[in-house]
């Protein structure tokens, strides 16, 4: 959300002024956005609708510390992981936090079981040696996990199957499971208290006046103003024991403005934390 409003320093400072102002305790990072990435990652992420923006050439450890914000996780890919260990997780307790979350697979057959079945053994080994540090391993899901593998099982029920539930947690976005047809109440019901961390956005329609047609293009919407049953997933990530959560959305803000977007959104966690 950060990565067009983050062009400079000015803009940073300004930015997570007005995150705090709103209510906000913390933010989330990502590596690859507060490092200089490469030409294709940036085209990955912009694609996405991700722009990272030129965040990756400041200073984030002084923004957050000036800021009174804190870092809630780290984001990280599982190769860089395992390339590099030491580094990651000298990076994520130097931004205070003990929690690493992998973004999920790119390139990569979430159809395959087998494959499926890899990832959720290099996910283990990870978090085994994450335990070592004192630092705990989440992955976050998007909705290419609701692939179907065989019959009615799908990526997600392999990588939940699959790991330990003594090392892997899960940092569950609700959105993206909606948008992939799925019930995002009865997922959050089976991860229970490996969910440890919940991204929430709303989902509806901007559009106002005269439809040409019946089907309407919906994305993601400040909080209340879509159509999710966010009341019912709160109570749901409340009985898990999730201790963050986390607002994000890749565009479709009011007023194209993702700044105001969060802003607005901030009206709806006031007395329901």
């Amino acid at each position: 959300m950060l990565g067009t409003v983050t062009e400079n320093e000015k803009a940073a400072v300004e930015t997570l002024e007005r995150i705090k102002k709103a209510g906000y305790d913390g933010l989330e990072l990502n590596r690859f956005m507060i490092h200089p990435s490469s030409f294709m990652v940036r085209l990955m992420t912009r694609m996405a609708g991700m722009p990272t923006g030129k965040g990756g050439n400041l200073d984030w450890k002084s923004l957050l510390r000036n800021s009174g914000l804190s870092a809630a996780s780290l984001h990280t890919d599982l190769g860089s992981l395992e390339r590099e260990p030491d580094a990651v997780c000298e990076e994520a307790l130097s931004f205070g936090t003990d929690r690493l979350v992998i973004t999920g697979m790119y390139r990569f057959d979430y159809g395959n079981e087998d494959e499926v079945k890899r990832l959720s053994e290099r996910l283990n080994q990870a978090a085994l040696k994450l335990k070592s540090r004192n630092l705990s391993l989440l992955y976050h899901n998007h909705n290419v996990e609701l692939l179907k593998v065989s019959g009615s099982r799908c990526a997600y029920d392999v990588i939940i199957d699959e790991t330990d539930n003594s090392l892997v947690g899960f940092e569950f976005d609700s959105f993206w499971f909606t948008d992939g047809g799925a019930d995002p109440k009865l997922w959050m019901k089976r991860l229970g208290s490996r969910m440890k961390m919940w991204h929430i956005t709303d989902r509806g329609s901007r559009q106002t006046g005269v439809s040409m047609t019946p089907i309407l293009k919906t994305d993601s919407m400040e909080l209340g103003y879509g159509n999710m049953d966010l009341e019912g997933i709160l109570k749901i990530a409340v009985k898990n024991g999730v201790d963050s959560t986390v607002l994000e959305s890749h565009r479709n803000w009011i007023d194209k403005d993702p700044l105001k977007s969060i802003e607005t959104s901030a009206k709806w966690f006031e007395g329901r934390f």
